[in-house]
């Protein structure tokens, strides 16, 4: 299978790489700045989405059957921020959260349907797209929520299509994006508010990517997959 996968360098979406890479999978990474194995690409410029995915589809000789939208940030923004700082938090989330996926799935989308190949999409939201984050990551938030909101809407008019579309809400995980506001808060705190009794890994959440890559039946498509240890259930 033939795989693309937005922020490849760290955290969930290198844990996610090295699994599918480790199942026999032909993986495509991407990162902000790129290396050896990664394709560059700053995802605040609107050209960026198409350049990777063009890069991408020619990477896996013209066939791309999944496409992973992990790639974002969370970055604060105090609430009693000026409103240039305001404003230009709020874009630069959207922009990398929202925005980029957007543009990538339009084209997945665009690709399945002239090749008449059946496909599937995967993005990677948040346990705050449905309780909401701290004061400081309104944005975040917001841009979680779009996200499944686009899931759905992608699952609901394609399906019959044979386009599928899913999305993992993570709470907490163990990554280079979370340590600092992991620590910044508490670990007592945060772990407290888990039943489960820790955070997740990035491995346990790789290992739902790889399913949904692979395995989930079509009937699935639509589905939002927890995994938060049980910190917040719908």
């Amino acid at each position: 299978m033939n795989i693309l996968i937005t922020g490849a360098s760290r955290g969930i979406g290198a844990a996610a790489y090295a699994l599918l890479k480790k199942h026999g999978h032909r993986v495509v990474g991407h990162s902000t700045k790129g290396s050896d194995d990664l394709i560059a690409g700053d995802l605040m410029d609107p050209a960026t989405p198409r350049d990777i995915w063009e890069t991408a589809l020619a990477e896996l000789g013209g066939q791309i059957d999944v496409l992973i939208n992990n790639a974002g940030i969370y970055d604060g923004v105090p609430d009693n921020a000026t409103d240039e700082e305001w404003h230009r938090a709020w874009i630069r989330t959207l922009t990398i959260n929202l925005q980029s996926a957007a543009d990538l799935s339009k084209l997945a989308v665009s690709q399945f349907l002239d090749s008449g190949i059946p496909g599937r999409i995967i993005n990677i939201a948040s346990r705050a797209a449905f309780r909401g984050d701290s004061q400081q990551h309104w944005h975040y938030a917001a841009s979680k929520g779009a996200i499944v909101a686009m899931t759905r809407t992608i699952a609901r008019g394609y399906a019959a299509d044979g386009i599928l579309c899913f999305a993992v809400a993570p709470g907490f995980t163990v990554s280079e994006m979370t340590a600092e506001y992991l620590q910044g808060r508490g670990g007592a705190k945060i772990i407290a508010d888990i039943p489960l009794g820790r955070v997740a890994s990035t491995d346990e959440v790789a290992e739902v990517i790889r399913w949904l890559a692979n395995e989930a039946p079509a009937s699935a498509t639509g589905s939002v997959i927890d995994v938060n240890g049980a910190s917040y259930v719908r």
